[in-house]
């Protein structure tokens, strides 16, 4: 099996270290044993993606001395790859529509009878407030949802993943999925886009990726991933989940944080090895 993984930024911002650290690793990683390396331009963002992000993005990659294959993946362009997913998993009776805010989502679980709200990969747990809603009825300013139960209701087993990196494989039990996870949006209310959990699992499949190479801040949304993939017939890639790279404070690097953008080290004259080297490769 030639390995085959990836480097997905949104052009949202100018890359920092940390996406330095993460391209560099899945590019040294499979020019190891020989194997691919991708790039994927994840767009679907249009109030914050921009042509001139995306120009930059290439630039910095170039510089680093990474090389990839072409064409390159954008999402902006695969939208019916995104649809024909949710159709499917709605034709299968597993999603529903939901209309409401953060705001009713807040509301619901703070009421007193509810207990402590908790919290997974998106944040609090939704509450299921829409779950009695059919998938018939959904309208142009819903969000769909998949009905966790009903997912998993239509497996044989929980389905597993192999973890290489540095936070442990979660064994993912029914428990985890529906009271920690809960029922994850698969296309936002707001843009009528894909979510992030739908879009990676779709693109990964598209271009065949045998191996996840990301930081350990999205360990937890993997269960999800490996989920939707059983549902849809995908294959599972390995997964590696990295160290973040944080700042002295130890809190990891966003794109807002210019202070550590790649551009400005090389305008101070900076070099790939000196990137390199800051990141610990």
């Amino acid at each position: 099996m030639t390995f085959i993984t990836r480097f997905a930024p949104s052009p949202t911002g100018p890359l920092h270290l940390g996406h330095a650290y993460s391209a560099l690793l899945a590019f040294d990683m499979a020019r190891a044993v020989q194997g691919r390396f991708l790039l994927r331009i994840e767009d679907t963002d249009a109030a914050r993606c921009t042509p001139a992000f995306e120009a930059q993005t290439y630039d910095d990659l170039a510089w680093l001395g990474l090389t990839w294959e072409t064409p390159v993946l954008r999402q902006s362009d695969t939208t019916a790859a995104y649809d024909a997913a949710i159709t499917q998993l709605g034709d299968m009776g597993l999603l529903y529509p939901c209309s409401c805010t953060r705001g009713d989502i807040r509301r619901a679980v703070s009421a007193p009878q509810e207990g402590t709200p908790l919290l997974g990969p998106d944040g609090l747990v939704y509450p299921g407030i829409c779950r009695h809603r059919a998938w018939q009825d959904r309208t142009d300013t819903d969000a769909v949802r998949l009905n966790m139960a009903k997912a998993l209701n239509s497996l044989e087993d929980i389905p597993q993943y192999i973890e290489t990196g540095c936070h442990p494989a979660l064994r993912l039990t029914r428990a985890q999925l529906e009271q920690e996870i809960g029922d994850v949006v698969l296309a936002r209310r707001d843009t009528k886009t894909a979510a992030y959990h739908l879009s990676v699992v779709v693109d990964d499949a598209a271009q065949g990726i045998t191996h996840v190479i990301r930081g350990e801040d999205l360990a937890s949304a993997t269960p999800i991933h490996v989920l939707l993939q059983t549902l849809l017939g995908l294959p599972t890639p390995i997964y590696h989940h990295h160290r973040l790279i944080r700042d002295a404070a130890g809190k990891r690097l966003a794109k807002r944080d210019d202070a550590r953008a790649i551009a400005l080290y090389r305008a101070e004259g900076a070099t790939p090895a000196d990137i390199r080297a800051m990141v610990g490769l």
